[in-house]
């Protein structure tokens, strides 16, 4: 009953502050610009809700439920709290228009579809660094991932000589290619550290149920460092860098989630 009456405000708020940054990018010219700050106060406050939501669904008396929609609610949490953070002092309020009606979505999945998925109360210390740190990494490059797709917008755009609409109201596309691969650096490293982490502190990272994890995991993380490289070897960029960007991000996902899904909700194990 209590996350039912924090759920609606919540969805309201996610789904306003994405509108008005949406609003922003698609203002007409000469016309009044909404407030950022508005977007950003509406933004923070359907995060505190969902985080109120989110600690009334995971934390139970027989430990951490971390079911597939309870999992995807709080990697959504995740990212529009460290894109929100990010707003207060970069070019980055464009993500908004995407990331919150997403998180918004989950929400409402996590509240139609719940789930039960444990992780014991006594869980280690060493678990809950790794699931953090895999978090944290999936949350960065899901943001480094839209921010691709706004690129390949406004690249599109910009080739075919119509940058016209929300393209004017982006960042130089140089700004927005910087944007993105400080995101994919951090992103990187997170990752970096939670397969590290899952080597170091799990029995067995190859074991039945996480082979497949593992592999898409590792196989991400070569895309990314790659990926890099080639910026720092080669200049990498535009299409190049979007198209190794969106790959690394599918892979990373189907990782994270796609092998969680089939597990709870296709084989309901």
């Amino acid at each position: 009953m209590k996350t039912t009456l924090l759920l609606l405000p919540a969805v309201l708020l996610y789904l306003a502050s994405g509108t008005l940054f949406t609003l922003r990018l698609f203002r007409q010219a000469g016309s009044a610009r909404p407030s950022r700050a508005l977007g950003l106060v509406l933004g923070f406050g359907a995060l505190l809700l969902h985080g109120t939501v989110l600690y009334l669904n995971l934390y139970t008396r027989l430990g951490l439920n971390f079911s597939f929609f309870n999992a995807v609610s709080f990697a959504a949490w995740v990212i529009c709290l460290l894109y929100l953070l990010a707003a207060l002092s970069r070019p980055v309020e464009s993500l908004g228009m995407v990331l919150m009606p997403l998180a918004a979505v989950t929400l409402l999945l996590e509240y139609f579809f719940p789930g039960v998925r444990l992780l014991p109360p006594h869980t280690d210390w060493e678990l809950r660094a790794h699931v953090i740190l895999s978090i944290l990494a999936y949350s960065v490059l899901t943001m480094a991932a839209v921010q691709a797709i706004l690129l390949a917008i406004q690249d599109r755009h910009l080739r075919s000589h119509h940058p016209g609409g929300f393209i004017r109201a982006l960042p130089p596309l140089q700004t927005m290619e910087g944007l993105m691969f400080e995101m994919i650096t951090i992103g990187f490293v997170l990752l970096t550290l939670a397969l590290a982490s899952g080597f170091l502190f799990l029995e067995d990272m190859f074991a039945q149920h996480l082979v497949h994890k593992t592999l898409l995991s590792l196989l991400a993380w070569v895309i990314f460092a790659v990926l890099l490289w080639g910026r720092y070897r080669f200049g990498w960029r535009g299409r190049t860098a979007i198209r190794w960007t969106m790959s690394g991000f599918v892979i990373l996902a189907l990782a994270y989630f796609g092998s969680k899904a089939v597990v709870e909700l296709i084989l309901e194990r």
